[in-house]
């Protein structure tokens, strides 16, 4: 029995360490974003709570490539994950652009109304693609943005809207309503506003700013065009690499780091709208029946999608369900 001991404590003694596993995630966010500054946290959280066995490394500001380069890169395994748009990740998961439907939330009231119940079963969806999803946060409405004017019932058909490169479902809703989209990625929206190439925009607030787009416009839309939303997904294969112990710890730190973003993409962007007011860009009212053609034109959009299968039934259906109870409180009413 002694010997038999004494072997158990030599066997242990030289046994290697658990491993360490390294999730290289990259992001087009800038060092020194919101996101980056919470990602960083969440990373530090994490390694703290699996005392090391999981470290993370972030690669911003696009070093990686763009988003198609950076899936590739993750399908490869030379990275384990990355940060998103719902937009970008629509490549890999037909639900991942579910809350930035067209004209879908008026508020964002109507936002929180649904995402305690949505979000879980959006996150199924990802997983059943192979993907782990480690946080959601709303990036804020996109509004459309112009140089011209954009209020009235024939502005937008005469105008150079652009569309982001692969966003098949804003490309669907435009010609729907009579407009010609210009597909352009993202790097490329600055220096086409520059030379007239496009003329109208979507964007974020706090993104035109960002971005600097702001300076090549005049006015924006009082019209919620879509609520964007950011991602932070790792493959499947990576996350099941990970302990169950430390796959809850690292899902918790990037939950709430989630949630901070959250937060702070809020406030940012209330303070965004003020400044390009104060800049001169007025906010102006869809004229007449616009912003209830617009409506129509995106659920019937949302309604062809679901018919053919573009859309994940559950998610959808629960999401469409509590937008109409809400809607049909009385204004004031809890929520």
């Amino acid at each position: 029995m002694i010997r038999y001991l004494l072997a158990l404590l030599l066997v242990s003694a030289i046994s290697p360490a658990a491993a360490v596993e390294t999730l290289k995630i990259a992001t087009l966010a800038p060092e020194g974003s919101t996101w980056m500054r919470e990602m960083r946290l969440a990373a530090a959280a994490a390694e703290k709570a699996t005392e090391g066995r999981v470290k993370i490394r972030f690669y911003p500001g696009g070093v990686m490539g763009n988003d198609v380069t950076v899936l590739r890169k993750i399908k490869l395994g030379q990275l384990q994950g990355g940060a998103f748009t719902g937009s970008e990740l629509s490549l890999v998961s037909k639900d991942a652009q579910l809350y930035s439907l067209p004209f879908l939330f008026r508020d964002r009231a109507e936002v929180d109304a649904v995402r305690a119940t949505v979000d879980p079963l959006l996150f199924k969806t990802f997983d059943d693609a192979g993907w782990k999803v480690l946080n959601l946060s709303g990036v804020g409405f996109a509004y459309l943005m112009s140089s011209g004017p954009i209020a009235g019932g024939g502005d937008l058909v005469s105008r150079k809207v652009w569309v982001p490169q692969n966003d098949l479902m804003a490309e669907r809703v435009f010609r729907a309503g009579g407009v010609a989209p210009i597909p352009l990625p993202l790097p490329d929206v600055f220096t086409a506003l520059q030379t007239g190439l496009i003329d109208t925009v979507g964007n974020t607030p706090s993104g035109a700013i960002a971005l600097q787009w702001h300076s090549k416009l005049r006015q924006v839309l009082d019209l919620p065009l879509s609520y964007v939303t950011g991602y932070v997904v790792v493959s499947g294969k990576s996350w099941q690499k990970l302990e169950v112990a430390d796959q809850t710890a690292v899902a918790e730190a990037f939950r709430a780091s989630g949630e901070r973003i959250d937060a702070d993409n809020r406030r940012a962007d209330a303070q965004a709208l003020q400044a390009l007011q104060g800049l001169g860009i007025k906010l102006v009212p869809a004229d007449g029946g616009e912003a209830a053609r617009w409506q129509a034109i995106g659920a019937d959009v949302t309604k062809q999608m679901s018919v053919a299968g573009e859309l994940s039934e559950a998610p959808l259906s629960a999401l469409q369900a509590l937008l109409e109870a809400h809607r049909a409180k009385p204004t004031g009413a809890s929520h």
